[in-house]
């Protein structure tokens, strides 16, 4: 699929995965699609009729792709990934490049997880791994800045609020032109905006484009690393959280499960989960900066 002109009746979206192709096949047999087919499915089903397209910059036999062209598209989204930004490599710097090159083009961009760091660092911030932790499965008790309390991505959102999450990686820094809009206990950088080089981005840690049996498959399989962080004492422990995030995805009212997860409807229903790329998608037409 080509881009088409801005402006058309129907938006075109271009879709970032930063997976290696490996580790997008392993997350195939896993959870049915690759982190970029998951934000066009959601996507599809936020806005029917919408066109996607999905590259892969890390590739190396992935076309460039110019800030002329990343113009002609709506908007851009980066998806989640295992990669580390700071581990310098072809893939990573070809992942940088790319993301300088939205932020030049003007048109704006939006990520989640690793996306948010890929945007942080193409701007010049910082990433670390996180020293001893990890957020896995639900990041609590987010809450917004006094910037992001009136900032459009957040609207909607109460107080303080529970997340779909998995990450091991966090913003250390964010660059200059940024402007934090929520954080929790966990980690400072919870949701930002970066301002750059003629772009905007919006970006979150955790992931309203998952849905909840997609977290519930990532935690299982990862149950080593929860273990090694101290998130649980046991495989076992791992699996019935699972089951029960997978259990919450096909009865999202189950009181029993909102009380045993500790959760409410912001992290059980799929609209409200989703309320961050449903507010970018609406805030569109005001952020184009060309």
């Amino acid at each position: 699929m080509t881009a088409h002109n801005r402006g058309a009746s129907v938006p075109h979206f271009l879709i970032a995965q930063s997976e290696l192709p490996q580790e997008r096949e392993a997350r195939r047999r896993r959870a049915g699609k690759s982190s970029g087919e998951t934000y066009a499915a959601t996507l599809a089903q936020m806005r029917p009729g919408v066109a996607t397209t999905i590259v892969s910059p890390t590739d190396d036999d992935t076309p460039t792709f110019t800030a002329e062209r990343l113009a002609r598209f709506d908007a851009v989204f980066l998806t989640g990934s295992p990669m580390h930004v700071y581990d310098d490599g072809p893939e990573v710097r070809r992942q940088l490049e790319f993301m300088c090159r939205v932020f030049a083009s003007g048109t704006p961009s939006f990520g989640s997880c690793a996306g948010l760091q890929i945007a942080v660092a193409a701007a010049g911030g910082r990433v670390r791994k996180m020293p001893e932790r990890m957020e896995a499965g639900i990041a609590r008790r987010i809450s917004a800045t006094e910037a992001g309390r009136t900032h459009p991505l957040l609207a909607g959102r109460p107080p303080s609020w529970d997340a779909a999450a998995l990450h091991g990686d966090e913003v250390l820094e964010l660059p200059a032109g940024a402007t934090l809009l929520a954080s929790n206990a966990v980690t400072q950088v919870q949701a930002a905006e970066i301002r750059h080089d003629g772009g905007v981005f919006w970006g979150v840690q955790y992931h309203p484009e998952l849905a909840l049996r997609e977290i519930a498959i990532a935690i299982a399989a990862q149950a080593d690393e929860l273990l090694e962080a101290g998130l649980a004492d046991s495989q076992d422990d791992v699996e019935a959280r699972a089951r029960d995030i997978d259990a919450l995805h096909d009865a999202p009212d189950r009181r029993a499960l909102h009380w045993r997860l500790g959760v409410d409807g912001e992290f059980a229903e799929e609209r409200l989960r989703r309320r961050e790329i449903a507010n970018f998608l609406a805030s569109l037409p005001d952020l184009r900066t060309d």
